[in-house]
């Protein structure tokens, strides 16, 4: 962990709490080659450099007809003595005063410099190209050998998030597998007596378990394999157990609930004697309480993250998406990348309380004009599942904001990207 340890009785900002953290995260070191088809959202283990050229030849960037250039400084008709095809490109030298036909992607003639859209040509009979006040540039319409990707060069780097098109280029370069960092390894457990799995019934005083379910979805979607440890009572020797179970197995420890002062809490107790933990009060709405820190493994000198969040199922997602999402990216060997922030103007009048960060739940909309406005999806209160199901953003209020009023401009991050 890091030596910049902030005290738990003192209430940090996010931006304190996320620096914290992402401080003291290592990414992992170890990777796997993957077939090219399997490497879709992974995360790429070492520089790639590039073996071919791209494009491997010269070639037209447009169907039309090529020649050189110079020679229209001395003559206004071209003939044309044969064509060039992708795959089946011309044989021959071009001669002073010739050109040919060429389609986009076919390999240009040698000496051939310059490519006259078709959509420009004028033609007498069949093998006469007329160049009268034809204006072209030597090199124009030609893509260069090597122009997009040169061999040698570094193609992509190491920690790059794989998408199609870097899959694409990838195959540009004729590589069939890839080297990418592994799977994540995460393991999640809720805590609490009162809490019940989905499909057992619920007595006095119990509710079902949204949290792990919401977790494990967040985890999918970002690409890591769960372990899920089910619901672990309010009891410190289990608490100690499930810790001591998944630390070695796994790079990653989320709980969810536990984390807040009270009589049944034994998260903090049982973290401070395993590993080195921060407990923090974050000044932010929804979520306050988070827990964050480290338990050394058996076989060695590396750590296993521990991640304690708030029980309330939106503070929760909250505290996911700004605290462990971005160290998760970190852990992966990626960088941080977060959707970015929009401006919206406000359809109504928001409640805000000086000093803290609040993220409001929002439904993002365009007008007539096409001008972006954001209204809050109703009641915000951390609990409420229901306000992030309906949302397709959140309100970002920044700690000196003070109440919002209808018509004033507000910070949005659009959901489409947080994945």
């Amino acid at each position: 962990m890091s030596s910049n340890t902030i005290p738990s009785t003192v209430a940090i900002s996010v931006k304190q709490a996320q620096q914290h953290i992402q401080d003291a995260v290592v990414p992992v070191s170890d990777g796997v080659y993957v077939n090219l088809h399997a490497g879709l959202n992974r995360v790429l283990g070492k520089d790639i450099i590039a073996p071919v050229d791209v494009p491997a030849f010269d070639n037209s960037a447009m169907d039309g007809f090529a020649f050189r250039a110079m020679d229209l400084q001395s003559c206004d008709r071209l003939t044309v003595v044969g064509q060039s095809y992708a795959g089946h490109p011309f044989q021959g030298q071009l001669q002073f005063g010739q050109a040919i036909r060429i389609t986009t992607g076919a390999p240009m003639p040698e000496y051939a410099d310059s490519v006259l859209p078709q959509e420009f040509a004028v033609m007498e009979g069949e093998t006469t190209l007329v160049m009268n006040n034809v204006v072209v540039r030597p090199g124009q319409n030609r893509r260069r050998r090597g122009e997009d990707i040169a061999a040698g060069s570094k193609a992509l780097s190491k920690g790059k998030h794989l998408g199609p098109a870097e899959l694409g280029l990838l195959a540009s370069l004729g590589l069939s597998t890839v080297p990418v960092q592994r799977k994540l390894r995460v393991a999640i457990f809720s805590t609490g007596d009162e809490l019940r799995n989905v499909g057992q019934t619920l007595d006095s005083g119990s509710v079902y378990d949204s949290n792990r379910v919401t977790l494990q979805a967040l985890l999918t979607q970002f690409g890591a394999e769960v372990l899920d440890l089910g619901v672990i009572p309010d009891d410190e020797a289990a608490m100690e157990a499930a810790l001591k179970q998944s630390a070695n197995q796994v790079d990653v420890i989320i709980t969810s609930g536990g984390v807040a002062a009270g009589a049944a809490d034994f998260t903090k107790k049982v973290m401070e004697k395993l590993g080195r933990m921060n407990f923090w009060s974050v000044k932010m709405r929804p979520g306050r309480p988070l827990a964050f820190g480290s338990i050394a493994k058996n076989h060695a000198t590396e750590k296993t993250y521990v991640f304690g969040l708030p029980g309330n199922p939106v503070a929760m997602m909250v505290s996911f998406y700004f605290f462990v999402r971005p160290a998760l990216q970190l852990l992966s060997g990626s960088h941080i990348v977060m959707p970015p922030t929009i401006r919206a103007t406000a359809t109504q009048a928001i409640e805000k309380k000086v000093g803290r960060t609040e993220f409001q739940r929002g439904i993002h909309r365009l007008d007539e004009r096409g001008n972006s406005q954001v209204s809050i999806t109703g009641e915000q209160g951390s609990a409420m599942l229901s306000s992030m199901a309906l949302a397709n953003c959140f309100i970002i209020l920044e700690p000196e904001q003070e109440n919002i009023c209808a018509g004033d401009t507000v910070k949005i991050m659009l959901f489409d990207g947080l994945n």
